[in-house]
């Protein structure tokens, strides 16, 4: 499946669902999760947390409320407990889920971060790696328009090598 990498701010962005980098608990701290949190202006933490927790690697849907989507996907890359790290296995696994959960829901734009990289201490080149890699594969069935999002320049930069190199 073909997708763009772009550099900004994912509360800033217009799709039909934007995806939560989000820990099993469903509890939205900082990072991607708070600039959501901020962004959707409304209850959206405690809707997400009223779906979890949920097993490592799954995904539940909220309301995007003030944010310019019809849907938040939240994917559980890292356990909210243990050393609260990402893994290989949890990345793949929330990445494959957030695109299955954006075509049952019918969408055709999807934004989403690279998973598991940020407070989950995984590698971002690598990390990088794992979610082009389920991109890359995914069969969409009505998914046309999917943009992986780095929000620093070198962040960007970093995920356009790889995605180059997918």
């Amino acid at each position: 499946m073909d997708f763009t990498v772009i550099q900004g701010d994912i509360a800033a962005e217009s799709a039909d669902a934007l995806v939560n980098a989000a820990g099993t608990s469903l509890r939205m701290g900082s990072g991607v999760a708070g600039a959501l949190r901020r962004g959707a202006n409304g209850p959206i933490n405690e809707e997400a947390m009223e779906n979890g927790p949920v097993d490592l690697g799954a995904v539940a849907v909220t309301d995007a409320y003030d944010l310019d989507a019809e849907y938040v996907i939240h994917a559980a890359a890292m356990p909210h407990y243990g050393d609260g790290r990402a893994t290989e296995e949890s990345i793949r696994d929330a990445t494959r889920n957030s695109l299955a959960k954006a075509d049952e829901l019918g969408c055709e734009s999807l934004v989403m971060p690279v998973l598991g990289t940020g407070s989950a201490a995984f590698d971002l080149e690598y990390g990088a790696q794992l979610v082009c890699e389920e991109i890359d594969r995914y069969e969409p069935e009505t998914l046309s328009d999917v943009r992986l999002i780095a929000y620093s320049q070198t962040d960007y930069e970093t995920v356009q090598a790889v995605a180059d190199r997918v």
